[in-house]
């Protein structure tokens, strides 16, 4: 069957959605998965996608890879689990439904009914995993959609009681009261793990403070702090014991100060690298603006020690508990760098200060509630949310006469990771696993290999640095924690499965029986205490960390527990993948520490980790900053092969820019110059009737062009198999980049005669049998990547021509280099002249020589035996590509040269001083031309200065050269291509003609001609040099426009006519169909 024609300008969106149909009516995938079925197996472990919204851009980048590797193995024969994973539990889901309603705080949960809640959550998650499910098939990402695994799932909860419950038999599971990062609106902790996501730049009030001492009238402590509110819980005030501090008078008060802090500029460290912002107010400008002052002497740290002094607010209720233990403490953490040397110390209120206060034995005062507001016990405090009360304190201290200064603070403060609201330090009762085991870990960790390499340090590094793990959260929706807690005796339990839980009730279970292990319905389960046998123990209201749910999946979604020898086949898994920021804290450890708690072994043998999708300004894409693009929207407009082949080109370890300008680069570099030489081949094969089972003609039968583009295909085949296996894409995608180019810009262009022969000669059938041969090679490398083009390509090269051939390119094996189809001189040969004719072309440009223009000749001096030999070989390709009437080659063209050379002052005055002026003399009064020569072959160059022989550098060395007005040039590592730019009558004649014939091509184009139709041609002008040109060339024009014949006056009919300007003169062109 003939060829399809090819639209030469495709809409591939519309492609891509007719492929989707023709992969479902065609059920390729089953089709696929039953062919590899029995294979060797590839485990791929599926990261899970929270199912809260529509996919982003910024989603399809790992999700491609994904794909793409799992395509790749298949085509190498290997079956894979094809397992798609949902993350559904958690904080996230949680406050869209809130949202949804319009709640602000948990009151608002209990109110409207935490079954109803938790309901609507699951119906919220399995809702965006659907639309996610659609999103991804539209991505082309071919997974089993009817067996994804889901978070929220029993199995999957009940296997992280599981291994909870190994981590309480060996002692790790803790109930620990610590100051915590606190959401006041979400109403839960914020884990370690958490923390690093939402720290933002902050404005807050800070202020300076006295604390009046006891024992010495009229002298005071100068405290500083950026949270006021903290001073209502206040118990100590630190300082460090070998720092000097100064006694300072100011007005009626003596203070005692930080001496570095007194003298230091204060700056506001802002700026995510750490880089200090707008400058602050000094101690001593505040002590000026209060009057002036008088540094009095000096004392240590230590000689404070032990003082009594008055807090800001011992008239509280909530302090009362602080008064008797205000003092002077020891601590070798206070600085020099920020504040004023002394420290207030609220243990209630800060991690540092509680575990200090912790080791001193002193009392913590949490002044807030949950929904952080003051409790009662803090007068008009009551009911206040933190974030509100920092001018009513300042006002307060000041009516007070405690206020020394106030300023505002600019300081990266942690917010909420997912409503954004600010964090505050609140002391809590959370649950925890004692992290013991991190030297497990870390070997687990050292098992895998990790894509960038440092990613397995970053992660080392975590894990030498971190905490325990928070596993609680005060929330609704997720894990329920299986901990029974006695009210009795304080002894807990945890349960490691529901067998265990029905075989341990003793209330509730009918309650419970039928609906899945969450809140509110697995609360009703009671159990008799495993300690004091009181009879009826509630589970503990928390639910666990969202990052228990996807670190238990290498287990829980491959039949750890149910099904060991299934297990044992898939894991560990071959290959994970997701994105750098964030993962080595959150999945990777999550499930390095799971693994190597049940098995001792990495969940994963390769871990490639990629950077974060940005806008086209490098900034991170928020939907509240409006720059944020939704996939649907980015596939409807540009398609998603164009967005698969950006992601795999671009090196995954760094972050890429995805906005309208990057997608045209994608399609102007690979899209459109794949498309343009598959619409060449298919259009001329479809008019020729080309067969492709024709015995194919032997290599040596075949052109120089042939043989090249074949031996080249070897190489790229060969690099694509080992890129891919090394999870190494953009390798892959950049090399076959330049072999679409060279194959469109060279191949093609340089072949296009042999395929507009009429007769059937060797020479075009091998032109056809090659690019053919090609094309359908380059689908099956790139369709891991790229599946929907190559696809539509594939049906229409292959399928079509009803040669027997698997249904889909898909199900191809992956292709094998012949290496006696490689011949590496002639590559070489071939790259040569390419080298060249880019360095000609680039002489045309700085000359501002047009390509159509001929010109007489063309001088190349060789800078090796290849490029000789190319240039001997090809020159015939030179003569047209670069349009000259003639090539030579010379040995030394430093006789068309005019060379000067100078120092280069800027690098020679600052290396050489007062020699600089000489070394100047010496350089001008060298051979240029020798200097050039011995820098372009590294070496270095010499010159006498005063008595010494002084080697320059290449950079101290500037070299100028002109060939006059005769010759354009070009020079690069050793090769000098010239070109001559005189320009006689007869060659501007031809290039006028060639403009002639630009024109018509582009008016063929415009009336909708196919390329092969032939045309009768007018052209009509009043301007003598335009007529010369026509009737000069006019053989050569009607040659290259199709033209079968070339009239002066006007066509009886017109398929299309334009009126043009060629070289300043007007031309009128018409044509028609002959």
């Amino acid at each position: 069957m003939a060829f399809e024609k090819v639209d030469a300008k495709p809409d591939f969106p519309a492609m891509e959605r007719d492929v989707l149909k023709f992969w479902e009516e065609t059920r390729a995938f089953e089709t696929l998965r039953e062919k590899n079925r029995g294979g060797p197996k590839w485990s791929f472990l599926d990261g899970p996608i929270t199912a809260n919204n529509p996919m982003g851009v910024h989603h399809a980048w790992g999700r491609t890879y994904k794909d793409v590797f799992q395509r790749y193995h298949a085509a190498k024969g290997h079956d894979t689990r094809y397992q798609n994973g949902f993350d559904c539990q958690g904080l996230w889901i949680e406050v869209e439904v809130e949202k949804a309603h319009g709640f602000t705080s948990k009151k608002d949960i209990d109110a409207y009914g935490v079954g109803r809640f938790v309901e609507e959550c699951k119906t919220r998650a399995r809702k965006y995993a659907a639309i996610q499910s659609e999103q991804s098939k539209r991505l082309g990402y071919w997974m089993d959609w009817s067996n994804s695994y889901y978070t929220m799932s029993d199995g999957n909860n009940y296997a992280i009681w599981a291994f909870l419950k190994k981590c309480h038999d060996e002692g790790f599971i803790y109930k620990g009261e610590d100051v915590m990062p606190w959401c006041p609106r979400c109403g839960t902790g914020i884990s370690q793990m958490e923390m690093n996501e939402g720290y933002r730049a902050t404005e807050h009030l800070s202020v300076f403070v006295r604390f009046p001492l006891l024992e010495r009238k009229g002298e005071a402590l100068l405290v500083w702090t950026t949270t006021p509110w903290t001073l209502t819980s206040n118990v100590a005030a630190a300082v460090k014991p070998d720092m000097v501090y100064v006694k300072v008078r100011c007005g009626e008060w003596v203070y005692y100060v930080g001496k570095g802090n007194f003298e230091a500029a204060r700056k506001q460290p802002v700026g995510d690298a750490g880089g200090a912002g707008p400058s602050l107010m000094s101690i001593q400008a505040i002590f000026k603006n209060a009057g002036g002052f008088e540094v009095l002497g000096t004392v240590r740290g230590e000689e404070l020690v032990g003082l009594r002094y008055t807090g800001p607010f011992d008239h509280l209720d909530g302090a009362a508990v602080a008064r008797e233990h205000h003092r002077v403490i020891a601590w070798d953490a206070v600085t020099e760098t920020e504040g004023s040397g002394i420290v207030h110390i609220a243990p209630g209120c800060g991690s540092e200060d509680y575990h200090l206060g912790k080791s001193l034995g002193l009392p913590a005062i949490a002044p807030l509630e949950e929904d952080g507001r003051f409790r009662k016990e803090f007068g008009a405090l009551t009911g206040q949310r933190f974030v509100d009360v920092g001018e009513g304190i300042a006002a307060d201290l000041k009516t007070r006469q405690v206020l020394v200064a106030k300023e505002r603070y600019l300081h990266r403060y942690p917010h909420c990771w997912r409503c954004k609201e600010e964090l505050v330090y609140r002391l809590v009762d959370e649950w925890f696993i004692r992290m013991e085991w991190r030297d497990r870990i870390m070997d687990a960790t050292r098992q895998a290999s990790w894509i960038p390499e440092w990613g397995m340090e970053r992660e080392l590094d975590w894990l030498r640095n971190m905490g325990d793990w928070m596993i609680s959260k005060k929330r609704y929706w997720g894990l329920a924690l299986p901990i029974w807690e006695c009210g009795e005796c304080g002894h807990f339990d945890v349960v490691g499965s529901r067998e265990e839980l029905q075989s341990r009730a003793v209330g509730g279970w009918d309650r419970f029986d039928g609906n899945s292990p969450h809140r509110p319905w697995i609360d009703e389960v009671k159990i008799k205490c495993g300690q004091c046998g009181h009879g009826s123990v509630s589970r503990i209201k928390d639910v666990g960390n969202p990052w228990l749910d996807a670190s238990i999946v290498p287990f829980s979604t491959m039949g750890y527990f149910e099904d060991r020898a299934y297990w044992e086949q898939w894991f560990p898994a071959d290959f994970v993948v997701e994105a750098l920021p964030g993962q080595f804290r959150n999945w990777f450890y999550a499930m390095l520490a799971v693994s190597a708690m049940l098995v001792n072994r990495s969940p994963f043998k390769t871990l490639l980790g990629h950077g974060l999708v940005l806008d086209d300004n490098m900034e991170e894409m928020h939907k509240s900053k409006g720059n944020a693009i939704e996939f649907n929207e980015a596939a409807d407009s540009i398609g998603v092969d164009v967005m698969r082949w950006m992601y795999c080109r671009h090196s995954p370890e760094r972050n890429l820019a995805f906005g309208p300008v990057h997608c045209d680069e994608i399609r102007n570099k690979m899209m459109r110059p794949l498309w343009n030489t598959y619409l060449f081949f298919c259009n001329y094969a479809r008019l020729d009737g080309f067969d492709p089972a024709r015995p194919p003609l032997p290599l040596d039968r075949r052109s120089d062009l042939d043989r090249w583009i074949l031996s080249d295909l070897q190489g790229l085949i060969e690099l694509a198999d080992g890129a891919y296996a090394r999870f190494e894409p953009h390798v892959f995608c950049l090399r076959a980049e330049k072999f679409i180019d060279d194959l469109s810009n060279w191949y093609v262009r340089r072949s296009r005669r042999r395929f507009w022969k009429s007769e059937w000669s060797d020479d075009k059938l091998a032109a056809y049998q090659s690019l053919y041969e090609v094309l359908t090679s380059l689908c099956q490398l790139i369709a891991p990547v790229v599946p929907f083009v190559t696809e539509s390509m594939y049906q229409n090269l292959v399928r079509r021509q009803n040669h027997p051939s698997p249904a889909s390119v898909h199900h191809l094996s992956f292709p094998t280099a012949d290496a006696s189809r490689v011949d590496r001189k002639l590559s070489e040969r071939m790259n040569c002249l390419l080298r060249i004719v880019s360095m000609g072309r680039a002489a045309r440009t700085v000359s501002k020589l047009k390509v159509r223009q001929p010109l007489a000749e063309m001088r190349v001096q060789c800078a090796s035996d290849a490029e000789r030999a190319a240039v001997e070989q090809f020159d015939d390709h030179l003569l047209e590509e670069l349009n000259v009437k003639r090539v030579t080659i010379e040995s030394d063209v430093a006789h068309e040269c005019r060379a000067s050379a100078r120092a280069n002052m800027k690098f020679v005055g600052p290396r050489h001083g007062k020699d600089a002026a000489a070394i100047d003399r010496a350089v001008r009064s060298s051979d240029a031309l020798q200097i050039a020569g011995q820098l372009s072959r590294g070496e270095p160059c010499v010159v006498e200065c005063n008595g010494r022989r002084i080697e320059l550098a290449p950079d101290e060395v500037i070299i100028e050269k002109s060939y006059g007005d005769a010759w354009a040039a070009e020079e690069n590592g050793g090769t000098i291509v010239l070109l001559d730019k005189r320009v006689t009558h007869e060659l501007k004649l031809e290039g006028i003609a060639r403009d002639i014939v630009r024109q018509v091509q582009n008016l063929r184009k415009d009336a909708g001609l196919n390329v092969e139709d032939r045309i009768r041609l007018s052209l009509q002008t009043d301007a003598a040099a335009l007529r010369e040109a026509i009737e000069f060339c006019g053989d050569h024009i009607a040659r290259e426009t199709l033209a079968t014949s070339i009239v002066g006056e006007s066509l009886p009919s017109a398929d299309g006519a334009t009126q043009v300007d060629v070289d300043g003169m007007s031309l009128s062109v018409a044509l028609c169909r002959a």
